[in-house]
């Protein structure tokens, strides 16, 4: 019997090692990003740092998780991000947190409990990870990324100016900003948004049977979102709702009128949307979208507005605040192109002596800003086929005459053309080969502009 007990253990244990390991598949809604994503992904963030820079704002990072009232509080609890889309739970010590939904309320918490108001007006960016859970589509994750830009403490029409012309020039310098329009509107000061607010609400009451059950519901919490419903049945009575325009103070429309000369005087286009709105009660002023027909219906590539009212639902006192965001898969999807990853060097040892060597080498060429891959591996014609491939500018070829001589063999992959250098030899010829094109175009440059100057007359 005993036996018989052993028998059957061990023949278990076989099936079961025998047995296929199933892979765990990736959550729905999450993304793994490689390749030609991941390059589109990473020009997004690097043009974001770089044109960020240009205007002043200042990097920060938050925390992915925050405590679940500073979403509740800000949002509204009545938001469908709040009671329909937020990951909230209960750490081991009873705390109930949140992973961000998104960047301005957590930025905002930080302004308050760091003290930061000493740095007014004050002008961040921010960029990383967010969680909704909402259906998954085309550019939308339940995990997903965001641009941020944020100016704190600035009431002036100028600060929404400057974060706009600050959008503006990303879009330009991601080069999507063709088919891309900006849609602007502005909200009012407090007192013209409630009598705009108590306006909507009776026009949408005297057709709220007409009403989808979903304008329905935002009718008690949230009327202004009727106005951008996208259903169907909804659009005949939002489109027939009042303006706000006819609610407007002096005030509001002076400030409205200062953003839209300044946007006028930048250069950066703009059309009026009088349906363009945001639900909570702290936005204020301006409300904007910049637009595309690329992405299908879901055609919002980086959206802001005002929000002078929000510091105050998190405890702090009155303070002006306006800011913008925008999704990094959604601008990498716009991108004509995956930019290629620049690699400038590929080196091909022949051996492992000059395998050793080929190390030294990239060490010593990297250090100096050139990015440098060893292709080590395989037939030596594969091996030059993958270098360009990865569109290398020049090979450097590393065998025993060039161990023996200490001097490198030099391939310019442009031209074939091939030649001895040492190390520092081959860092000169790579920077000239580097910057040839930029040299070129500095001097067609230079003489239409010194023809132009021949031309009118005009030496200064």
């Amino acid at each position: 019997m005993e036996i018989s007990h052993f028998r059957f253990a061990a023949s278990l244990a076989k099936a079961l090692s025998m047995a296929k390991i199933q892979t765990p598949q990736p959550v729905r809604g999450t993304q793994d990003i490689f390749g030609e994503d991941q390059e589109r992904f990473s020009h997004v963030v690097e043009t974001f740092e770089r044109v960020r820079r240009l205007y002043g704002f200042r990097g920060v990072q938050m925390p992915v998780f925050e405590p679940t009232a500073v979403f509740a509080r800000s949002l509204g609890e009545t938001t469908d991000v709040v009671s329909k889309e937020m990951y909230s739970f209960e750490d081991r010590g009873g705390d109930s947190l949140t992973l961000r939904p998104e960047f301005t309320a957590g930025i905002s918490r930080a302004f308050l409990t760091n003290g930061w108001q000493q740095h007014m007006p004050l002008k961040l960016s921010a960029h990383g990870p967010l969680f909704r859970y909402e259906r998954p589509q085309k550019g939308r994750y339940r995990q997903f990324h965001q641009l941020d830009a944020e100016i704190i403490g600035a009431g002036e029409a100028t600060a929404d100016v400057e974060l706009l012309c600050f959008a503006d020039q990303l879009l330009q310098e991601l080069g999507i900003a063709d088919g891309v329009t900006l849609q602007l509107n502005t909200l009012g000061d407090a007192e013209s948004r409630d009598a705009w607010r108590d306006a909507l609400v009776e026009h949408f009451q005297a057709h709220r049977m007409e009403l989808s059950e979903d304008s329905q519901d935002r009718l008690e919490r949230n009327p202004l979102r009727i106005l951008d419903s996208k259903e169907r049945q909804d659009r005949p009575i939002a489109d027939s709702a009042p303006d706000i325009d006819a609610y407007l103070s002096s005030e509001a429309k002076d400030f409205f009128a200062q953003v839209t000369e300044g946007l006028d005087a930048c250069g950066v286009a703009w059309t009026r949307n009088s349906r363009l709105v945001r639900g909570l009660d702290y936005y204020r002023h301006t409300a904007f979208e910049f637009v595309t027909d690329r992405l299908g219906a879901q055609g919002t590539v980086l959206a802001g507005g005002r929000y002078d009212g929000l510091i105050e639902t998190l405890g702090g006192p009155a303070t002006p605040a306006v800011g913008w965001a925008a999704g990094i898969e959604r601008l990498g999807m716009l991108l004509a192109e995956a930019p290629q990853a620049s690699l400038e060097l590929a080196i091909l040892p022949m051996g492992d002596d000059a395998t050793v060597k080929a190390l030294s080498v990239a060490n010593e060429l990297r250090k100096t800003g050139l990015s440098t891959e060893i292709f080590g591996s395989g037939k030596f014609k594969k091996r030059m086929a993958r270098a360009n491939q990865a569109g290398a500018l020049a090979a450097i070829i590393i065998g025993e005459d060039e161990l023996a001589s200490g001097k490198l063999q030099f391939k310019n992959l442009a031209t074939g053309e091939q030649t001895g250098l040492d190390v520092a030899e081959v860092i000169e010829e790579m920077w000239e080969l580097k910057f040839s094109d930029d040299l070129d175009d500095l001097d067609s440059e230079l003489l239409a502009l010194e023809q132009d100057v021949k031309s009118t007359g005009d030496i200064d």
